[in-house]
């Protein structure tokens, strides 16, 4: 379809909200835009190449207009060129927005339109997020990079003890690390052919890991929080850079730190009822891991004494095997706002910290 002619997208000087509104649905190949006037009526329909030079062709030099796409794979660079091109963009939340997630007639061609009257009406609908900077999104492709090949190296590491065991054999108990040296001498004569390659697999991925590392713990040059973030328990380079680069910046979340990687139990109060559920488990999945295992830590019995150690100690104590878990969560999430804490006042760890009458008095 023809453009509109850029007369009638024109706006007064300083206005907040641009004249024309726009929905982007972002597909692989193609994406379908829904763009209204200040009345949200549609104007124009159509879709457009999923490339940098086509979404330079549609939109550079276009009057500013407020454009509204979904979060996914795609939306980071878009949302960035957009951005550089002067257009006001929001990046959606589908989590947030079951109209577009758990519609009856979801296509693009409707999401587009939902996008578009949601950002009309009120962006606080869309739930948007902020995307980080390029700079930081390459800093945290280290750390997703080196996040998948552990996992790749466990699934080697289980599927050759599986093999082994099957034989009638057992590989001893050791670190991965040493498991390509130590692991050799226990495989069964019939399994020498098949576990060799994977032995193998397992070296040159510790390896690469043990590179990655040794990049990791030089962010902190970068990243100065990242060093005072690394003086709480359980924090070590991977935990604490993982968390900066996520969070991105100290003012995306205040005391809902736990909320937002999603260690709080959800709610469903309606009334008088207010069950009790399970932790929303919203929020990025790897870095909620690295804090349950953090927490692990400084239950452990090789965590250091302070008061958030005593403090799940007791709240493990209580309920069992089950109360053991929830201390686990429940410390995971202390630590999460904790490190948010540190990160904005730039104050190291303190084990014991001093009540605000008592340090006032100091």
């Amino acid at each position: 379809m023809k453009k509109r002619s850029k007369a009638m997208w024109e706006m007064e000087a300083g206005n907040d909200k641009p004249a024309m509104t726009m929905g982007l649905d972002l597909g692989d190949r193609y994406s379908r835009y829904c763009l209204l006037n200040e009345e949200s009526e549609v104007v124009e329909e159509g879709r457009i190449q999923s490339t940098e030079a086509a979404l330079r062709r549609h939109f550079e030099g276009e009057a500013r207009q407020r454009i509204a796409l979904e979060c996914g794979w795609q939306s980071p660079w878009v949302s960035r060129l957009l951005k550089t091109l002067g257009h006001q963009v929001l990046v959606a939340n589908p989590r947030k927005i079951p109209a577009l997630t758990a519609s009856v007639s979801k296509n693009d061609r409707n999401d587009a339109e939902a996008l578009a009257r949601f950002a009309a009406a009120d962006p606080k609908l869309l739930s948007p997020v902020h995307h980080r900077s390029l700079k930081r999104q390459q800093d945290l492709n280290l750390i997703q990079a080196r996040a998948t090949l552990v996992h790749a190296r466990t699934m080697i590491v289980n599927a050759v003890r599986g093999l082994v065991k099957s034989a009638g054999g057992r590989l001893p108990a050791c670190s991965t690390e040493s498991l390509p040296v130590r692991g050799q001498a226990s495989i069964p004569p019939s399994l020498v052919t098949v576990a060799t390659p994977l032995f193998k697999q397992i070296a040159l991925l510790n390896e690469q890991i043990g590179s990655m590392d040794q990049q990791i713990e030089k962010l902190a040059v970068k990243y100065p929080e990242i060093a005072v973030l690394r003086t709480a328990p359980g924090v070590g380079p991977l935990v604490a850079a993982t968390y900066v680069l996520t969070l991105d910046r100290p003012d995306a979340a205040n005391r809902s730190a736990g909320a937002f990687l999603g260690l709080r139990p959800g709610q469903s109060q309606s009334g008088d009822s207010d069950p009790q559920r399970r932790i929303s488990k919203a929020g990025d999945t790897y870095l909620r891991s690295l804090l349950v295992q953090s927490a692990q830590y400084i239950l452990g019995r090789f965590g250091p004494d302070s008061a958030l150690r005593r403090w799940g100690l007791k709240l493990a104590s209580t309920g069992g095997k089950r109360g053991k878990k929830r201390a686990i969560v429940a410390v995971a999430r202390k630590l999460a706002v904790l490190l948010h804490s540190m990160w904005r006042s730039r104050q190291r760890f303190q084990p014991f910290p001093q009540p605000a009458t008592e340090a006032a008095v100091a």
